[in-house]
């Protein structure tokens, strides 16, 4: 049965419905979710808490022995939280203020190692859906099934408000989108793994889909690519 199973990644923007299409997916197929842009907000948060200076490598090494993360079953919500050091930082880490500075910390190679280290052994059984920015393409650059997600701008920036309005009422449209444009110029312009679409990823425009249209095609494809395995 183990060659049966495979890994699939989802890359791509920010707001494009990464995770919930990735979380579906898992639960579909009865796989392990992994969400990698949780990792990379857990350290932000932890850099924050702790006032790290993470232009200062030696600081950001000393840090990272510090951190422990692993993900956790909710029962209630039947989804992956994330755990630093034994707490559940699920809401902690959605926050802007850590959005505003996980670019910049995942930017950083010292933590990309510690993270893409930690991924890389989480998919050794296979079973599993990731979704982030450079998981086709340095993570799992072998997986079976890669898909690399968009959206149009303005769609992207309406889903990211409506999210974070529910959490923080003052929020503006305006800060939301300067937000997301910071993100998409800091993932896309990094030295280390910037955000790109794998050769072999398959494009997933979701700009005019449902979510259930979305995920009716991404299982599709799921499906297609297990059948070759079987």
């Amino acid at each position: 049965m183990h060659d049966q199973k495979i890994i699939i990644t989802i890359d791509g923007w920010s707001s494009c419905g990464k995770s919930t299409l990735a979380k579906q997916m898992a639960a579909k197929l009865k796989y392990v979710y992994i969400d990698s842009g949780a990792m990379y907000r857990a350290i932000t948060l932890y850099f924050l808490r702790n006032h790290v200076d993470w232009t200062d490598s030696k600081k950001v090494v000393k840090a990272l022995k510090e951190i422990h993360i692993e993900f956790s079953h909710n029962e209630f919500t039947k989804s992956s939280e994330v755990m630093l050091n034994g707490e559940n930082v699920e809401y902690l880490i959605r926050d802007l203020v850590v959005a505003e500075k996980v670019s910049e910390v995942a930017a950083i190679k010292e933590v990309r190692d510690y993270a893409v280290k930690q991924q890389q052994a989480m998919g050794d059984k296979k079973a599993i859906v990731m979704d982030g920015r450079d998981i086709g393409t340095v993570v799992f650059p072998n997986a079976e099934l890669k898909i690399f997600m968009t959206a149009d701008n303005a769609v992207r920036v309406e889903r990211r408000f409506r999210e974070l309005y529910e959490k923080n009422p003052n929020i503006s449209i305006e800060e939301v989108k300067n937000n997301l444009e910071m993100r998409d110029y800091i993932d896309s312009h990094r030295e280390i793994s910037p955000l790109r679409k794998a050769e072999d990823a398959i494009v997933l425009d979701n700009s005019n889909l449902t979510e259930a249209e979305q995920f009716q095609l991404a299982m599709k494809l799921a499906n297609e690519k297990i059948r070759l395995r079987t």
